[in-house]
């Protein structure tokens, strides 16, 4: 089972559709696959289709009382842990439950035999619910926009997770994930230059496309089954692959 977290502290970075359309990805080449919305705005779930999701199906009482992760919804070939906007208690309370940042990655090993993946969608802070995420995880997916912001902020991801391995020791980054290109554009192309340049394993970017993903994301659906076939349901399922590779797995379908 590998237990991948998506995190980067910036907002706008991608990290919720990429959770989104890596893990239907996977899905669909046959692997067993959990999401797990540790953002109290729940765009992942609204996104999935589960908006409004009851406190007792979220993470809430795992993260609080060491308990065992609620049953979880299934939508589009996937399980899904939700999240509700109430869960933002939790960056209050966490810190005065001793242990509390291991609690998820406690849970979270208790599902080994059941998935082949689990992915974890983190907040855009550097919180109490990202540390929660970011510990529970073998590996970060940190999606990166080829701006000049994104590439700067780097070095704030970096550095916590330096702070995260004095609780998780193997806690790694297993993939950097361009995102928000803007191929007609210098910047863009030289961000991601200074990428290839200075962080590895970086796969191909995955180009801004703002006529689909909102709408995607209002159709409550994955894009590679919104859009099949297009040139964004393309580049996810390059990203998969390169995902897959970065893993030392076989590109291909799951058993």
């Amino acid at each position: 089972m590998h237990v991948l977290t998506f995190f980067n502290h910036a907002g706008g970075a991608s990290k919720t559709s990429s959770t989104r359309d890596l893990g239907y990805s996977l899905a669909q080449r046959g692997y067993r696959v959990r999401l797990i919305d540790c953002d109290p705005q729940g765009n992942l779930s609204t996104w999935m289709g589960i908006p409004d999701a009851p406190m007792n199906r979220t993470i809430h009482l795992t993260a609080m009382n060491d308990a065992p992760l609620p049953e979880p919804f299934e939508v589009h070939g996937l399980h899904l842990t939700p999240a509700a906007l109430p869960l933002a208690m939790v960056e209050a309370q966490l810190p005065g439950v001793i242990g509390g940042v291991t609690h998820l990655r406690n849970a979270v090993r208790h599902l080994e035999g059941q998935y082949d993946f689990v992915l974890l969608d983190s907040p855009p802070s550097l919180g109490q619910l990202s540390a929660l995420a970011a510990i529970a995880a073998d590996g970060l997916v940190v999606p990166v926009p080829t701006n000049s912001k994104g590439v700067q902020g780097l070095t704030a991801v970096h550095e916590m997770i330096a702070t995260y391995r004095k609780l998780n020791t193997g806690l790694h980054i297993a993939f950097y994930l361009p995102t928000q290109f803007h191929p007609g554009t210098v910047h863009a192309r030289e961000s991601l230059e200074a990428l290839r340049a200075h962080v590895s394993p970086l796969g191909d970017p995955i180009t801004y496309r703002p006529a689909v993903y909102p709408d995607a994301a209002l159709s409550a659906m994955p894009v590679l089954k919104y859009a099949p076939g297009s040139p964004a349901s393309q580049e996810i399922e390059r990203a998969t692959d390169q995902l897959l590779s970065a893993l030392n797995l076989e590109v291909g379908r799951g058993t």
